[in-house]
C-alpha cells in the first residue's frame, strides 16, 4: 500500500501550532511513512515554526473578521475566496486520505475544499466552548476530538470523541524544583511565582506584575516573569525605575518551558486551551486570567471548567492590577490548597492525547484507501 497521505491545518498562535506537530509527530511514532503536509495562514507564526519541527508547509492569504470594524472585512472576503481557490489546487495536488483542522484562520478554507473533494476530515476543538469556523466544519466532519465534557452543545454527538488538547512532549522532560530554579539564577529553596502571557505577552499580566513588585518583594517570593517578545523592551525600561523588586528573572520568551514549570509553586497564566492542558498534565497549581479579547469569551469558559473542580483560581482581567499579586500570596501561603488544586487539575489530564488522536486520523486515511 502507498503511504497515507494526509494535510494538517490551522495556526495562528503557538496554541493551535503546539498540538499540531504534536499530532504529526504522533502520527509518523505510528506510520513513519505517512506524507504530512502542513497548512497555514501567511505571516502567522506556524510558517516559521512548522518547518522549525521538520514538517512541509503552504501559506493562505486568509485573515481573521475584524467585528468592530465591519467595513474592513472587504479585504477579508476577498482574501478568503482566494484561500479556498488555493487551498482547492493544494488538495488537488497533494490527493490527501485525510484532512485534520486544528483551528486557526487556515483551517477554515483548507477543510471545506477537502470536504468538497469527498476527503475524510477530523477537527479537534481545544477549547470548551466552539469555534465558529469548527461549528460550521462539524456538519461534514467524519470525527469531532474534543478536550471538554459536554461538547454534544456545539457538534453530532454521535461523531465527537473525547480525546484532551495533545501538548508539547517536551514538558515532559522534567528537572527537580531545585535544579529548575537554579536554571534561572535563583534560589533553590526559595517560594517560586511563574507568570506566563503567552508568546507575544498579556499587557494586562504585565502591568499586574509591576504593580505587585514591592508586595512580591516584601512576602520573600522569587519570579519567573515571561513578559512577551512585544513587551519586552517596554517592561525592561519600566523595570530600571521600580526600587524595590523580588529575586527574579525576567525575559521576552522562556526557551525551556519544562524547567519554568519544574521551579514553580504557582503559575499565573492566560486560559488558553494549550496553556490549560499542560497545567492540567503536569498537575500545577495555577491563577487563570482569561483573556477577554478572544472569539465568544471562550477563555473564561475554559478557565471556570478548572475552577468548578477547585482545579485553579480565577482572577477577572479587569482585576488583576489591582489583585493579582496579593491573590498570589494568599495562595502561596496555603499549600493545602496549593496541593488540592495540584490532585484536582491532574485528574483532568488526557496524557495520550496525541497518540489517540493519531490512531483517529490514521483509521480514517486507511479506511478511504
Amino acid at each position: 500500500m502507498d503511504p497515507i497521505k494526509i494535510i494538517i491545518s490551522g495556526g495562528g498562535t503557538g496554541g493551535h501550532i503546539f498540538p499540531a506537530v504534536s499530532i504529526a509527530n504522533a502520527i509518523k511514532e505510528i506510520e513513519p511513512n505517512a506524507e504530512i503536509l502542513f497548512v497555514g495562514a501567511e505571516g502567522r507564526m506556524e510558517m516559521q515554526r512548522v518547518p522549525d519541527a521538520g514538517y512541509p508547509i503552504k501559506g493562505l492569504p486568509v485573515a481573521g473578521f475584524d467585528r468592530k470594524h465591519l467595513w474592513r472585512n472587504v479585504s477579508v472576503l476577498i482574501k478568503l475566496f482566494k484561500s479556498q481557490q488555493m487551498a482547492a489546487k493544494i488538495v488537488r495536488d497533494f490527493k490527501p486520505d485525510v484532512a485534520v483542522g486544528v483551528g486557526g484562520y487556515a483551517s477554515g478554507p483548507t477543510l471545506k475544499m477537502a470536504q468538497k473533494a469527498g476527503v475524510p476530515t477530523l477537527i479537534q476543538e481545544q477549547n470548551s466552548y466552539a469555534g465558529v469556523t469548527n461549528k460550521l466544519l462539524a456538519k461534514d466532519a467524519n470525527k469531532i476530538c474534543v478536550a471538554y465534557d459536554k461538547m454534544d452543545r456545539f457538534f453530532p454527538k454521535d461523531r465527537i470523541m473525547l480525546t484532551g488538547n495533545p501538548i508539547r512532549q517536551t514538558l515532559l522532560n522534567r528537572t527537580t524544583q531545585a535544579e529548575a530554579r537554579e536554571s534561572f539564577g535563583l534560589d533553590a529553596s526559595t517560594p517560586t511565582l511563574v507568570v506566563i502571557g503567552g508568546s507575544l505577552g498579556a499587557r494586562t499580566l504585565n502591568e499586574a506584575m509591576l504593580a505587585g513588585m514591592k508586595q512580591l518583594a516584601d512576602a520573600g517570593i522569587q519570579v519567573i516573569w515571561q513578559t512577551g517578545s512585544y513587551y519586552a523592551k517596554e517592561m525592561e525600561t519600566r523595570m530600571a525605575n521600580v526600587p524595590q523588586k523580588p529575586r527574579l528573572y525576567m525575559g521576552p520568551f522562556i526557551k525551556d518551558m519544562a524547567a519554568a514549570y519544574a521551579a514553580a509553586d504557582l503559575v499565573i497564566s492566560r486560559a488558553g486551551a494549550s496553556s490549560i492542558s499542560e497545567i492540567c498534565l503536569l498537575g500545577i497549581a495555577s491563577i487563570l486570567v482569561p483573556s477577554p479579547n478572544v472569539a465568544e469569551d471562550h477563555q473564561t469558559k475554559n478557565a471556570m471548567a478548572l475552577v468548578e473542580k477547585n482545579a485553579a483560581a480565577y482572577v477577572a482581567d479587569v482585576d488583576a492590577i489591582d489583585t493579582l499579586a496579593s491573590t498570589a500570596l494568599i495562595l502561596l501561603d496555603d499549600e493545602a490548597h496549593l496541593t488540592k488544586m495540584r490532585s484536582n487539575v491532574q485528574k483532568m489530564a488526557h496524557p495520550d492525547a496525541a497518540a489517540v488522536i493519531a490512531k483517529e486520523v490514521i483509521g480514517l486515511a486507511k479506511a478511504k484507501k
